[in-house]
């Protein structure tokens, strides 16, 4: 599908240029010194000769085969070009050039024009405002950056920042890996990261994906791509711009806690892409993932030839949730038989400061001889009686022939450089402090856990009443930010199966009484409003009512406090609900995001649940696997299950709740917000019910 972008038979540079101080210059420069096998074309109408091809005058002179155009010409001369090379029969087109929608309102209106112009003629195009791309293997580099390029290598990299891109070739030299694939992306026109990953990801040549994240272009096929492609290959992503706050257009709290990055949180979980938090970090990672095999456990040991060192690895360790291997007796009683009897024999093994080379080596075998060892740190500082890079020459026949992890925890700098280079020439990942080495292996065990999880299918509840919740919310009202009272939406929750008190609706002290008489004591009384955010911050709410007086004083001592805190607010009725007591109160809802779609929400319930984040998300449509994860990852999902005096309560209704609100919310695209809270958790068996319910409506 994408063979006339990534490996063209014929390459047509237009815009290039015979001064060196130019980009279309540059681009020429490094397509013809990338060792491109293909067929390369030079465009300007200036004539002449450029690195002893002819420049064409036009692209309709261009002679096959082209199937890739790199433009490099000012922005506003785009338009005409790109409909030169539709009419030519040019499928693919990097645009290079600046001046879009990166620069306002006119550049946003060129950027349409010219997406109007490829999809009448079917070009498909990167960019633009990019760097184009590199492939280090075809070979090509269409990209006008400095040379040297980027050295041979397993780790492709696709980025919507083109100053990253140039950043990272140079660094990657400096670290010693190579780069199979680099794509820079621009402002994404057309072809996005969804679209480009599942090919970068079945090159051959390629072991790892990373990717620089500004924002996605399309939130659900990115997911559904990136699912595809992490069955088989790994996806390690950063994504910046974490500290963007929440969206000011919800207002419950689902709304305030769910911002944007938590969205993408959860959308990498789902997607199985591995997040890193910052760009040295998402190396490091995908220098693991790429040279090493995943452990088939936590158990990990650290061979060092310093206490200190391993202390750190073994802190370093716990803090990444792994944990020290206990090593078999066997392997204690080899290592004692040429360690030093000073040496400690328990993990972190410390064979002392005079191991060298044959210390090192041997250690090692008898390590990942050790079944209850999954993976191995080896702590290498510069030893005082040998050097790093003869005890690294010892080690790496070791590691070349193991099916354990080893990562290596080379700390120093200029009398470590040898060896550094001896371990990249090997592929064996290294780095500068054990805490780093640690991190990477606990990346290489969530690898391990995501490859054996099986695939789930999301299965529907067949007893929903989903005609009648289109009814409702047909004739449904809200108030200005889209609220339905608090009836309407509890009657939409009770149709997708979630227990709701029995409750009425009423509009004065009389009807109040007359309800609850009806309902059963003891009772409860809630304003209801399409404007009410928080209930009980505006005394909104009356608890525990025993009887017909205690009820007509509630009506109307609710309605008075609601009047004088929020004077502007618009009572719609008072619901009488029947009180139910006893119970473990959590959160439940989601919000629609933009991007990724339903949002969903679990945590701990009641009136401070933003001040406690004790919450989870999670991205629709949810597995029973996922609702399970959802509850475990919070307190209050733990203590479902009973904590010392707390007695256990009925965690599956929470679970089976999850997964009917997932199933709402990807039913009823109209429903933008939906919060329980509190949904009270009754014993073992007895279910859970939704006390409270907002709800809020938008265009489906």
């Amino acid at each position: 599908m994408f063979e006339g972008l990534l490996s063209p038979r014929g390459v047509a540079v237009i815009g290039a240029s015979q001064n060196p101080n130019k980009l279309g210059y540059g681009v020429a420069r490094n397509l013809v010194v990338s060792g491109y096998p293909g067929a390369i074309h030079f465009v300007n109408p200036g004539g002449g000769y450029l690195f002893d091809r002819p420049l064409h005058p036009h692209v309709g002179s261009v002679p096959d085969p082209v199937d890739l155009a790199v433009i490099m010409i000012p922005a506003r001369s785009v338009p005409e070009v790109l409909e030169a090379c539709g009419k030519r029969g040019i499928g693919f087109a990097i645009v290079g050039s600046g001046g879009f929608s990166e620069t306002g309102e006119e550049g946003i209106l060129l950027e349409q024009q010219c997406m109007e112009i490829a999809q009448s003629y079917g070009v498909r195009v990167l960019g633009p405002n990019c760097i184009g791309y590199l492939d280090t293997h075809l070979p090509i580099d269409t990209s006008f950056l400095p040379l040297p390029g980027p050295i041979k290598g397993d780790i492709a990299f696709l980025s919507h920042s083109g100053a990253i891109c140039e950043a990272v070739i140079d660094w990657a030299r400096g670290q010693g890996f190579g780069l199979s694939r680099l794509l820079s992306l621009g402002n994404q026109m057309d072809l996005n990261e969804g679209d480009l990953l599942p090919p970068t990801a079945a090159d051959p040549n390629t072991r790892v994906v990373t990717m620089y994240l500004e924002g996605v272009g399309d939130g659900e096929n990115f997911i559904e791509q990136a699912r595809k492609v992490t069955l088989d290959v790994p996806v390690v992503a950063i994504k910046v711009g974490r500290s963007e706050g929440g969206r000011a257009a919800v207002v419950s709290h689902t709304g305030a806690l769910a911002g944007r990055d938590v969205a993408f949180d959860a959308a990498f979980r789902k997607a199985g892409v591995i997040r890193a938090r910052h760009s040295e970090e998402m190396f490091d990672w995908a220098r693991a993932l790429a040279w090493c095999q995943p452990p088939s456990g936590p158990n990990m040991a650290v061979l060092t030839n310093a206490g200190g060192p391993g202390v750190i690895a073994a802190d370093a360790l716990d803090d990444n949730g792994l944990r020290l291997a206990k090593l078999a007796d066997h392997t204690r009683d080899e290592l004692s038989a040429f360690l030093p009897q000073a040496a400690s024999l328990k993990n972190p093994v410390d064979m002392l400061a005079g191991a060298g080379p044959r210390e090192y080596a041997d250690s090692l075998r008898l390590l990942l001889a050790d079944d209850g060892v999954d993976g191995i740190i080896v702590i290498l500082p510069p030893p005082p009686v040998t050097t790093a890079a003869e005890v690294a020459g010892a080690i790496i026949p070791v590691i070349q022939t193991a099916t354990k992890p080893v990562l290596i925890a080379l700390m120093g700098e200029e009398l470590i450089a040898h060896a550094a280079r001896l371990f990249r020439g090997a592929r064996i990942p290294d780095y500068r402090f054990p805490e780093r080495a640690a991190s990477a292996l606990r990346v290489l065990y969530e690898r391990s856990t995501q490859l054996i999880k099986p695939t789930e299918k999301v299965v529907g509840f067949g007893d929903v009443k989903q005609v009648a919740v289109e009814s409702i919310l047909k004739e449904a009202s809200s108030g200005a930010e889209g609220f339905v009272t608090a009836d309407v939406a509890a009657r939409i929750v009770n149709a997708y199966g979630i227990l709701i008190p029995k409750h009425q609706e009423v509009t004065n002290a009389e009807d109040a009484a007359s309800a609850a008489k009806e309902i059963g004591f003891p009772v409860a009384l809630k304003a209801d409003s399409y404007d009410l955010t928080h209930k009980s911050d505006a005394g909104a709410v009356s608890l525990d009512l025993e009887d017909v007086p205690e009820v007509e004083e509630a009506y109307r001592s609710v309605l008075r406090r609601v009047r004088s805190s929020v004077p502007r607010v618009e009572v719609q009725g008072v619901m009488v609900q029947a009180y139910v007591p006893t119970g473990q109160d959590v959160i439940v809802g989601f919000v629609r995001d933009l991007q990724f779609g339903p949002l969903l929400m679990f945590g701990a319930g009641g009136t401070e649940v933003e001040a406690l984040k004790d919450v989870t998300f999670a991205l629709a449509p949810l597995s029973r696997t996922e609702a399970e994860e959802m509850v475990d990852q919070t307190w209050a999902g733990r203590r479902l299950r009973g904590y010392r005096s707390t007695p256990a309560v009925d965690r599956e209704a929470v679970i089976e709740s999850l997964l009917r609100i997932s199933q709402l919310a990807q039913k009823n695209p109209q429903v933008l917000e939906l919060e329980i809270n509190p949904l009270r958790v009754q014993e073992v068996g007895r279910g859970a019910q939704a006390i409270d319910v907002r709800l809020r409506i938008g265009g489906g």
